[in-house]
């Protein structure tokens, strides 16, 4: 075979690092290096395992399994269409797959692979980027990596920017506290000369876009973020070091449950003004709500609650009909925590929060969180549209933390009432005032 590759693909075939990302503006090659060089890795190491990702299935038939099945020969390989696998002669596979809705890693729960890659990372979700790192293990010696392409945008739009981006200079290796080595490998259409050879009017096309769309496709900038709901967010200003919560301050709960898919709860405070503060958060998944509702009784020691606010499925009744066992919202009342159903109104509930985060005429919002709420800081800024509903949130999104944030203002919460100071009247002393006496009564016998 003969195969020509760009500097900037070579480089990212070549790379060795644990994560690797390439890419960052339209037109760079991204889809050939990935192809071509999950090839190369099958023909190096016998009986490897691949997994290329998508988050469709129709996205992957279109790109990345069409330029396969042009590129591999025959010879050497062949495609099983009903399995979406590539089996090699020397035992190799390079396995297909798609992870849509956050849910769908557990189906790679048992699974082994010595490369995953995913093509247009920031379509995916931090959790399932997380999750599925645990399935590059072996017990062979070849090398284990995660080789990632994309460009700006997308639900992951955030993370992605956080972990290869942010505070590392390109094309140079660096590490994390662990000893994880990580690298991120730029490349525009203007890098691609195969590109510009065969179509040289391409850039042309990219610079009539949108100026931030074009900012990102052709420039690859990652400072915007192109169908971002929450711009309002601004870390410097709604994120807070955690502070003593005062005692006549309201308290409240809200709860957005989940059980594959992570449960979030909030709990926030909301002083005489109206100002709410979000201080504290519990994320977890793969839990029993019974335990979920004895960890929410144990963090909220000491503290009263006005109300805990929750998703409106936590009401439905489980198991066969005629066999239904209790409800979520059940259990959860059998465990200390008394919930009420949520306003669920989503186009609005999202309004409200931009409400929240406007800077009033003071400079100051009438929402913000503790900088220990991480998931919520995280997620918040990440949001993107849904491209078919576009007042609400791309369902593709990690947005239980912004669910339970939603469920717990559009509860419309109370603000607390003002604490009078107690006024004592402190009398001198006076050394020459003499006590009144009691006058006394005497009965005469």
């Amino acid at each position: 075979m003969e195969i020509k590759l760009t500097e900037k693909q070579l480089m990212f075939v070549e790379a060795t690092q644990d994560e690797v990302l390439f890419g960052g503006a339209a037109g760079g090659g991204k889809s050939f290096a990935q192809v071509v060089d999950a090839l190369l890795f099958a023909l190096k190491y016998p009986n490897s395992k691949q997994l290329i990702l998508r988050r469709t299935y129709p996205e992957l038939e279109r790109s990345l399994i069409l330029l396969s099945l042009q590129i591999y020969p025959k010879e050497i390989a062949k495609y099983d269409a009903a399995k979406h696998l590539w089996k090699f002669k020397n035992g190799s596979l390079i396995e297909f797959g798609y992870c849509d809705a956050e849910k769908d890693v557990t189906k790679y729960q048992s699974a082994e692979y010595d490369v995953i890659r995913f093509d247009e990372l920031t379509h995916f979700t931090e959790f399932q980027y997380q999750y599925l790192l645990s399935r590059v293990r072996g017990v062979n010696n070849y090398p284990k990596q995660v080789k990632s392409t994309t460009n700006p945008g997308g639900v992951g739009h955030m993370w992605v920017k956080a972990r290869f981006i942010d505070g590392h200079e390109p094309n140079k290796e660096w590490q994390d506290e662990t000893g994880r080595r990580f690298i991120f490998i730029p490349a525009k259409a203007t890098d691609n000369k195969f590109l510009m050879q065969a179509d040289p009017d391409y850039i042309k096309r990219l610079e009539q876009l949108p100026e931030n769309e074009k900012k990102a496709l052709l420039d690859g900038s990652w400072d915007i973020f192109e169908g971002q709901v929450f711009v309002e967010f601004r870390r410097d200003i709604h994120v807070v070091d955690p502070f003593e919560i005062p005692k006549h301050w309201r308290r409240f709960r809200s709860i957005d449950w989940g059980y594959n898919d992570p449960t979030c709860v909030l709990w926030h405070a909301v002083d005489t003004e109206g100002r709410a503060v979000t201080y504290r958060e519990l994320y977890i998944n793969h839990t029993p709500a019974s335990d979920v509702a004895k960890l929410i009784v144990e963090m909220s020691k000491g503290e009263e609650i006005e109300y805990t606010v929750a998703s409106p499925d936590m009401w439905q009744k489980r198991g066969l009909k005629g066999f239904e066992g209790e409800s979520i919202a059940e259990t959860f009342l059998k465990n200390g925590v008394p919930i009420i159903p949520a306003d669920n109104q989503r186009i609005l509930g999202w309004q409200r929060i931009h409400e929240y985060l406007k800077i009033q005429p003071d400079g100051l919002p009438m929402w913000r969180c503790f900088s220990t709420c991480h998931n919520l800081i995280r997620t918040l800024p990440a949001a993107v549209y849904d491209k078919n509903k576009p007042e609400d949130i791309d369902p593709n999104c990690e947005d239980h933390a912004l669910e339970s944030l939603r469920y717990f203002l559009m509860s419309r919460p109370r603000k607390s009432i003002a604490v009078e100071p107690k006024t004592i009247k402190i009398v001198p002393f006076d050394p020459l005032r003499t006590p009144k006496r009691r006058k006394r009564s005497f009965m005469h016998l």
